[in-house]
């Protein structure tokens, strides 16, 4: 149906829109910016980023393309292998080039079918809804983080007039 392909059209192009947003934050910042957290209550970036992959992985690679589901959510926040910037780029990017790929040639059937993703019983509808905004989410907390470490505007919208 015509609704299906422009959802999934629309969801893929949100996810994808994230992975240059976080690109042009690494840029500005250096390996233990990436890898710096406040307070105890607080991920660092680079946490972020593998706990991005996990979740992408889980719902859409596992619960949409039937991937066996690997994922060890608590290693995300508490990994002590400190990626560079380009291999935590690499990753995030593969993973997000895959997600895209299941998303785009998902059936109207797998997205309407309900599954159990955590503790949670959603239809692929909803599973990727989780995680554009959830992806939209953790990406607005690194622009964020960024902008106060380094004090300068990303530039996201640079060269589109938005008025």
């Amino acid at each position: 149906m015509k609704w299906a392909e422009e959802f999934k059209t629309q969801s893929a192009f949100r996810l994808q829109e994230n992975v240059p947003r976080i690109e042009k934050c690494f840029a500005q910042l250096k390996r233990e910016e990436i890898w710096y957290s406040p307070n105890a209550q607080s991920n660092s970036i680079g946490h972020l980023v593998l706990h991005l992959c996990g979740n992408i992985t889980q719902y859409i690679h596992s619960s949409l393309a039937g991937e066996k589901d690997q994922r060890e959510r608590d290693l995300e926040f508490t990994s002590t292998e400190k990626l560079s910037a380009k291999a935590l780029l690499e990753k995030l990017t593969t993973v997000v080039n895959t997600a895209e790929h299941i998303i785009l040639n998902c059936s109207e059937k797998e997205l309407l079918k309900k599954r159990k993703v955590q503790a949670f019983n959603l239809s692929g509808i909803g599973v990727i809804i989780h995680v554009v905004e959830h992806f939209s989410y953790h990406t607005g907390q690194i622009a964020y983080y960024t902008k106060e470490l380094k004090n300068k505007d990303l530039e996201f919208y640079s060269g589109i007039n938005l008025d």
